[in-house]
């Protein structure tokens, strides 16, 4: 953290130096005749601000739905109006993107994955990618390996279930999510979970610290000179990349090998070899692509499932509502095994898990696992609000703060409510995709919402009806770590306790 703090000593002289004048007020004079949203800070702002930078964010939106914070050379933009919005992400999408800028930011760690390019690049891994998440042998097979994977950790939290033992259960679901997201990209079997594949736990604890440095770079105007001379945290990015890349490539070779001396394709369900039957075989392109399913399906889903046993342990009544539902839609009075409940959950029963399924969308409002999307603006353009941008200007809407924002939602917005997403039948009804943007919107709208929606679900039927969960510590407030999905800070420590005619050992 020192560094961050002299980063932002040194962005304030710069500041002073050459943005200000000795009046305090910026040289940067407005075009004629166009307006800007107002100034809410500065980049400085940003970095003192960088452990709750979300909530300063919010705290920003609160008062102006759409604004401005100055920085060296470009404005940036922020907003939470829902018509600004769907104008970025949909009805003028063709002029807002990643841009040179974020893919200069994110191709360190992320190459020139789905998440960091646009044009052709992205128009052709999105093709790709769509065909295979609405390929019904991937929905059966993630199914398949979810299902497995959520048995694992019952049994896991089952273990620590004794009197008084304390559970810390964010390690274990982004090791689980970890497993999952291996099997059904990769075909590869981590078991991160019990620890037996160290390789694999060193690459995923060099990735989580590989995405918090890249998201410091957002706002660290240096970072470029401390990667030159490989100094800092940007010489510890450096050697978890090389960590990451090593990992990856060692699989995409042991795969390729497979396909190559199995020439029948049809027993071959993983994301990985579905690529190399198509003959993409340029290992750069796979293991780009690879990376962005991973932090697309591991990170996100681990972080909303932490958010929402959370949320349950503070709305105990939450937690045993969708209980009562699951055992009605898998039709079990009583589930003698985990075994016995996790085949039971079948398609249909999925569908019918209305409040379950509100429930966590309910966690994806108030704890989005991306808190904040930002896209450039490729040339002068004018928002539906009325202000203009400008060529090069970025240009972000805020998850996170547009969860909390009481003109969207009431002055209930911060009250963890799942009856909000409830019809008068008690049917899950969707909100506009411009309001609740979790998983983005328009073009570039999250190609595994469903995939997510359905991992998570598994794993929420699973744990909740084998065990009933409290936080160690009653008090707590959840806190994040600033990075680019919204990891809690410290982890969750919870008890479990075995529900009673529902789990036998």
């Amino acid at each position: 953290m020192d560094s961050i703090y002299l980063t932002a000593a040194l962005v304030a002289i710069f500041w002073a130096v050459f943005v200000l004048r000795k009046d305090g007020k910026s040289r940067i004079l407005p075009q004629k005749k166009r307006k800007y949203h107002v100034v809410s800070g500065t980049a400085l702002h940003q970095m003192l601000n960088f452990h709750r930078l979300h909530d300063y964010m919010s705290d920003l939106a609160g008062k102006n739905q759409t604004y401005r914070l100055l920085t060296l050379g470009r404005n940036e933009v922020y907003t939470t109006d829902p018509i600004n919005v769907e104008y970025i992400l949909k009805t003028n999408f063709a002029n807002y993107g990643k841009g040179e800028y974020q893919h200069t930011i994110l191709k360190d760690l992320l190459g020139d994955g789905i998440f960091t390019v646009d044009g052709e690049k992205w128009r052709k891994q999105r093709k790709t990618a769509s065909y295979q998440f609405s390929s019904r042998i991937l929905r059966d097979f993630s199914s398949s390996v979810f299902k497995s994977t959520a048995v694992k950790l019952a049994a896991m939290v089952s273990e620590a279930s004794t009197p008084n033992q304390m559970l810390e259960i964010q390690d274990l679901f982004f090791k689980s999510t970890l497993d999952s997201v291996f099997k059904v990209v990769l075909g590869v079997e981590l078991d991160t979970l019990r620890g037996t594949y160290e390789d694999g736990t060193k690459f995923s604890n060099a990735f989580d610290d590989a995405s918090e440095i890249t998201l410091l770079r957002y706002v660290d105007i240096f970072w470029k000179i401390k990667r030159f001379l490989h100094i800092g945290l940007e010489g510890s990015l450096r050697k978890n990349i090389k960590v990451v890349d090593e990992f990856v490539y060692k699989i995409i070779r042991s795969k390729t090998e497979q396909v190559q001396k199995s020439p029948d394709g049809s027993a071959r369900k993983d994301i990985l070899s579905r690529f190399l039957d198509l003959e993409e075989a340029d290992p750069k392109y796979l293991k780009d692509i690879i990376l962005s399913f991973i932090i697309a399906g591991k990170d996100t889903t681990a972080t909303t499932m932490t958010y929402f046993l959370y949320s349950l342990c503070k709305y105990p009544r939450v937690q045993d509502k969708i209980v009562e539902e699951v055992k009605d839609v898998t039709k079990l009075k009583k589930f003698s095994t985990v075994e016995e409940l996790a085949d039971n959950i079948t398609e249909e029963a999925l569908e019918n898990m209305q409040y379950l399924t509100a429930a966590l969308t309910e966690t994806l409002r108030l704890y989005p696992a991306v808190p904040w999307d930002a896209k450039v603006c490729f040339s002068d353009d004018t928002l539906p609000d009325g202000f203009s941008v400008k060529k090069g200007d970025l240009v972000s809407y805020l998850p996170y703060a547009m969860g909390r924002m009481k003109y969207l939602w009431g002055d209930d917005a911060e009250e963890f409510k799942p009856e909000r997403w409830l019809d008068t039948n008690g049917k899950f009804q969707q909100e506009r995709p411009f309001k609740f943007t979790a998983f983005q919107a328009g073009p570039r709208q999250c190609l595994g919402k469903d995939f997510s929606y359905r991992q998570m679900k598994i794993f929420s039927a699973v744990l909740l009806s084998s065990h009933k969960f409290k936080l160690a510590d009653q008090s707590k407030t959840a806190h994040y770590r600033t990075a680019l999905t919204l990891h809690m800070d410290g982890g969750l420590h919870l008890y479990a306790y075995p529900r009673l005619g529902h789990l036998k050992s």
